[in-house]
């Protein structure tokens, strides 16, 4: 489900009880801020169920300490891919999956890559692509994994 709502702490709360990511693990001690109860401008319920191979990258790369916030920005998706992708090899059969997601101000250098199929890595790259369409550049993101 799409929702255009401020993150409040009973959100991020939520949050950390469906997905048993904590929200700030990797930012503590790092020069990153971590989010608040702000953070987001609008939060969607990924399909786990859909795109599971996904889904459970994006948990390891934020358990990792890579951002749960996505700030949108097309215009260096391309860039962000070209830097997040260098030197790792394609691989036969699988996909190289980028999170935070090279659409993302967050993403490019230092993003987290994992090999994922190609249906599951592109299907959920058009959800998200489709559900993200109407909004602006700058709009941060928060993806719901249930």
């Amino acid at each position: 489900m799409l929702g255009g709502f401020w993150l409040n702490p009973d959100a991020a709360v939520q949050f950390v009880q469906r997905t048993g990511i904590d929200l700030l693990d990797g930012w503590r001690g790092s020069q990153q801020s971590s989010p608040d109860s702000s953070s987001a401008d609008v939060v969607l319920d990924f399909p786990v169920d859909k795109y599971p191979e996904t889904a459970e990258h994006i948990r390891q790369a934020i358990a990792k300490g890579k951002s749960a916030i996505c700030t949108i920005d097309r215009e260096g998706a391309e860039d962000n891919r070209a830097e997040s992708l260098k030197g790792m090899p394609t691989k036969k059969g699988y996909d190289r999956d980028e999170w935070p997601m090279a659409m993302c101000q967050e993403g490019g250098v230092g993003a987290d890559i994992a090999y994922i199929s190609p249906s599951d890595n592109r299907g959920a790259g058009s959800w998200v692509g489709n559900q993200l369409e109407d909004y602006p550049n700058g709009t941060k993101v928060l993806l719901m994994l249930e």
